[in-house]
């Protein structure tokens, strides 16, 4: 793992969430990668006893943020509606600007979704130039983003029912 991230493993203030429902969204496109990310947040979760989780496949990043956006529509009032949604892709530069156009839209999207809804959607979306820039990112030089996303996901749980509790 960088050093410049292994703040965001600091699980601080993240326990005793075991009540929280955690939702991971990933993309089938690339699933060499994002079952992996998939995969390092499943165990993240499981180590800090979050049993409420489910897991959604779409076909690519671009479609993450209806994705999201429609589980939370569809879970509204049935009290299955999650604590957190993480929303995972990868998408790998190629040569043409399709892969500019994709990332904006995605990050834009989930940007938008964090600014609507009333849980946090966690960016786990790989954006690399290569295969070897995402494998860094499993595990690699560059820690694993499926399990910082899980911790973050977990962070912002504790954020929000911080603010609850100090009204």
């Amino acid at each position: 793992m960088s050093i410049h991230n292994q703040s965001v493993l600091n699980d601080a203030g993240i326990l005793q969430l075991e009540s929280a429902s955690v939702v991971m969204i990933y993309t089938e496109w690339n699933d060499f990668v994002t079952n992996e990310l998939v995969a390092g947040a499943t165990r993240t979760l499981a180590r800090y006893n979050i049993k409420k989780t489910a897991k959604y496949v779409v076909p690519g990043a671009f479609e993450l943020p209806f994705a999201c956006k429609q589980l939370w529509e569809n879970t509204r009032g049935t009290g299955e509606q999650p604590s957190a949604i993480i929303a995972f892709g990868c998408v790998i530069r190629g040569a043409t600007p399709h892969f500019d156009y994709v990332c904006k839209a995605v990050t834009d999207g989930i940007l938008q979704l964090n600014l609507e809804l009333p849980v946090p959607v966690i960016f786990g979306v790989l954006t690399v130039d290569n295969v070897e820039q995402a494998q860094e990112r499993l595990g690699g030089v560059h820690g694993h983003k499926g399990d910082e996303a899980a911790v973050t996901a977990l962070k912002m749980i504790a954020y929000q029912r911080q603010l609850a509790n100090n009204r």
